[in-house]
């Protein structure tokens, strides 16, 4: 007999419930959250699994990894897909979560997720650290400028460089305030100094990899940029058409129809939230910054005039990505023109 099992996976303990392919319940247990104990458990001989759900989640990857390892049929499934499934239930508690993973299971009515490489996931923690840094360095300088503001001291428009020498030229004449503000001064320093290094850990690594300096050569696309896509989509042959980049990147407009009723939304700001903050930056560098003239900018100016620069910039940030991961898949660099897309006539 054929069973399946679902794990609602917390930071402690692991609720695990086994079912048959009837939906009955054959066991239920916790164990804690480590593959070890978990392979132990599922590994008994008296299951023979179908299915293993898996909910996605902080620790999921490395569950996932060690599960895989042992030989066991585990799928990730999809967060959002799975919490609509579990909110029919009426009372919410692990092992109650865990029953309407198992039935999923069986049931096959589940949306699997790529469970990323461990060199994009080292890579996804180097982009996470380096803009965890940047976004304190920022968040240091601006509380300096609000609080000496209150002070009738104003920093006005000063270069990252220059913040410093301009602090201290400010308060020179006040020494309790400069006694104040010297500590966040040194913070900052520290954060810049460390957010330097990972940033040339970071064109180490574009340098050295192959696909990331091709998809520099599409403009308004840097080393950020091309490295961010390349742990984000981890593995260019798993979509079967480049066209579902946008969609998984949460880039396409949200549809609600319901009788007569049929109305076209915002973009569903689904998947990744870094690679499409970042994406919309390239596409508006694209379309403002970059003067070299190339058919995709052209595309983008028709499109802006047409429907506004708004969403000129959101729908090139799609056509991005899409262009990026066929050019990943079929190892070509950007063409400027439309000549060098189109083959030539006999």
């Amino acid at each position: 007999m054929k069973h399946y099992a679902g794990l609602d996976v917390s930071v402690k303990e692991t609720a695990i419930c086994i079912v048959d392919e009837t939906g009955k319940i054959c066991r239920e247990m916790k164990v804690p959250s480590h593959p070890e104990d978990l392979v132990r458990v599922l590994s008994d001989p008296a299951w023979t699994f179908e299915r293993i759900g898996l909910e996605a989640g902080p620790l999921s990857q490395w569950l996932f990894s060690g599960l895989a390892e042992a030989g066991l049929p585990v799928i990730c499934i999809e967060t959002r897909h799975t919490k609509a499934f579990l909110e029919a239930q009426p009372n919410k508690s692990d092992p109650i979560d865990a029953r309407g993973i198992a039935q999923m299971m069986r049931v096959n009515l589940f949306r699997p997720v790529h469970v990323k490489t461990l060199t994009s996931q080292k890579r996804r923690a180097l982009l996470t650290a380096r803009k965890l840094l940047q976004d304190k360095a920022i968040a240091i300088q601006n509380d300096i400028r609000g609080l000496l503001r209150n002070f009738g001291l104003k920093v006005g428009m000063v270069g990252a460089v220059k913040f410093e020498h301009r602090i201290r030229e400010l308060t020179e004449g006040m020494p309790d305030l400069a006694e104040i503000v010297e500590p966040l001064l040194e913070a900052r320093s520290k954060l810049r100094e460390n957010f330097a290094a990972l940033h040339r850990k970071l064109l180490a690594i574009v340098r050295d990899n192959e696909v990331c300096r091709r998809l520099t050569t599409i403009p308004g696309v840097g080393p950020v940029v091309a490295l961010a896509y390349t742990a984000t989509i981890d593995i260019p042959a798993r979509f079967r058409n480049s066209k579902a980049v946008g969609p998984i990147l949460g880039l396409t407009p949200v549809l609600h129809e319901s009788g007569e009723s049929r109305r076209i939304g915002r973009i569903s700001c689904c998947g990744d939230r870094m690679m499409r903050t970042l994406l919309y930056e390239a596409a508006q560098t694209l379309l403002t910054r970059v003067t070299k003239w190339s058919w995709l900018r052209a595309w983008a100016m028709n499109v802006a005039r047409r429907r506004g620069r708004q969403k000129a910039i959101v729908a090139l940030a799609r056509r991005l990505a899409v262009i990026m991961q066929r050019m990943w898949r079929d190892g070509t660099e950007f063409r400027w023109t439309r000549q060098d897309i189109m083959p030539k006539a006999a």
